[in-house]
């Protein structure tokens, strides 16, 4: 649709520029279960910093939740560090040299072993790391190597469902799921154009499935299992959290420069000068959200997380340390295509809602 002949109105409370048809939505009753499956934790910190230097803010909210990340990277034999590079050739749209080079600086002093940074690019992972400066990020610093998933094509396979809810296979990168490794996710501020925003968990979870490289035949791509229906790419992500988060390290969000509009990759920039940081997932793209200005209600693979226990997504119970989210927050424009976003939402119309019921008496309580 185009958005020059929507009609846009405020919503109460948010700040955020939407169409009317959304509003509408909205004040219908949640159509998301509220009670959880399982308990999240207890509680959750985020580090949230704001400053006016990439590198030094990234390092400074890994400092500022210093204890909590020292004892899990303890237990682990080497490090993997899993940027963004949704695009090869877009900076905006990719994890920026800087904020690896903040993270590094972190870990110097507090680690000794090997650093990989690892990524399966949606395109060429190798010309990416070419294109943002990567390479040199390598050899400034001792023991950091660089890893294209999709060239290793070592894997795990997980089940996750087609357009027509039957279950297909999606080949996982092995090495975002061994236990010997200590998984930091460096992931951006940015808009997407399925599932609202794309943070940490949408980094990992799309950056794990893999992809032919150039010159392979046939040519295949796993990660376009997941686009199979705006319901279904939800549930396959939480599918894929379930599976990934136990081997989760630390969550790194770089907002000094993020993305709205048509992200994940064609967006425009927004100066949020902010990074985030946070041993729980979850928590740390709660944050994140409300950083952008967008109601977490409508980020259906987060609340899906948030419902199965994966992490703390209420923000009562999420303890902030550094700046509050107020000096931070800059309301992002959407996708264009965010009303067609938010149909997950809303009821299945494909089959009568009480197919398969046989007997009146079904309706009644069970005795």
């Amino acid at each position: 649709m185009n958005s020059s002949r929507r009609h846009f109105i405020r919503a109460a409370g948010t700040g955020l520029l939407l169409p009317s048809g959304i509003l509408k939505a909205q004040q219908k009753p949640a159509v998301v279960p509220s009670e959880p499956v399982r308990k999240s934790p207890d509680r959750s910190k985020v580090a949230l910093i704001h400053g006016e230097n990439r590198r030094q803010n990234v390092h400074n909210a890994l400092m500022a939740i210093d204890e909590e990340i020292r004892p899990r990277l303890a237990r682990r034999k080497y490090v993997v560090i899993k940027p963004n590079n949704v695009s090869t050739v877009n900076p905006l749209a990719a994890t920026h040299a800087d904020t690896l080079r903040g993270i590094l600086d972190y870990l110097a002093p507090r680690f000794k072993g090997p650093v990989v940074i690892a990524e399966s690019s949606a395109g060429d992972t190798l010309e990416g790391f070419d294109n943002f400066g990567y390479n040199p990020v390598a050899r400034e610093f001792r023991q950091v190597s660089l890893v294209d998933l999709n060239r290793e094509a070592r894997y795990e396979t997980i089940p996750l469902i087609d357009f027509d809810l039957h279950v297909v296979p999606v080949r996982l990168a092995a090495r975002l799921l061994d236990p010997n490794a200590f998984v930091i996710c460096p992931a951006i501020l940015k808009t997407h154009n399925t599932v609202v925003v794309t943070l940490s968990v949408k980094n990992m979870v799309l950056g794990a499935p893999l992809h032919s490289v150039p010159g392979e035949n046939p040519k295949w791509n796993d990660k376009r299992k997941y686009h199979a229906g705006l319901r279904q790419t939800h549930y396959n992500m939480l599918l894929t959290a379930q599976r990934m988060q136990p081997h989760w390290g630390v969550a790194v969000i770089d907002g000094f420069e993020g993305m709205e509009g048509n992200g994940p990759a064609s967006g425009t920039p927004v100066p949020s000068r902010a990074a985030i940081a946070s041993t729980d997932f979850i928590a740390a793209d709660r944050v994140a959200v409300d950083a952008m200005g967008v109601n977490p209600e409508w980020v259906g693979y987060l609340r899906y997380c948030e419902q199965v226990g994966l992490g703390n997504y209420d923000l009562t119970k999420i303890d902030i340390s550094g700046a509050p989210i107020a000096a931070v927050r800059k309301t992002y424009r959407l996708h264009n295509d965010i009303e067609r976003e938010l149909e997950w939402m809303g009821p299945m119309n494909d089959l009568p809602p009480k197919l398969g019921r046989l007997h009146e008496s079904f309706d009644k309580p069970y005795t």
